[in-house]
């Protein structure tokens, strides 16, 4: 597969929606690349793992999406928490795929490149939080 096409739009806007979070934005790029690696070739014949790290990816969005929403440090700093699990699980998932032949290694690295860099704004987005 080609390196992903869709990307992050480059502006910088006040947060005041979970729309408006770099992190949130990356998070939506990593779950539509999920879908586009997973949508296709052998893939497709493995539900199970499909599904999970589809599930997974979602969960890394929604989370932080959540949390931004749940008005309160702590409620954030928490889904927070869970988004970066999520993050990882998607990681573990791909090294998996990768193994299986599910997915190239030019793809798989680049999926892990972008969790990696997900999971750091996580944490640093946490320490802000005071958590």
């Amino acid at each position: 597969m080609p390196s992903p096409e869709y990307r992050v739009p480059s502006r910088r806007k006040p947060v005041t929606r979970f729309e408006d979070l770099l992190v949130w934005q990356k998070s939506k790029v990593l779950c539509v690349n999920v879908y586009r690696v997973t949508n296709s070739g052998p893939f497709l014949k493995d539900f199970g793992l499909r599904g999970q790290i589809q599930r997974a990816a979602v969960s890394v969005m929604s989370n932080i999406a959540e949390g931004f929403d749940r008005n309160s440090r702590a409620e954030f700093a928490r889904f927070l928490a869970i988004a970066r699990g999520s993050a990882g699980e998607v990681r573990s998932q791909l090294y998996l795929a990768q193994a299986l032949g599910y997915v190239d290694d030019d793809s798989c690295r680049a999926l892990l490149r972008d969790c990696n860099e997900i999971t750091s704004m996580i944490v640093g987005l946490r320490k802000t939080l005071g958590a």
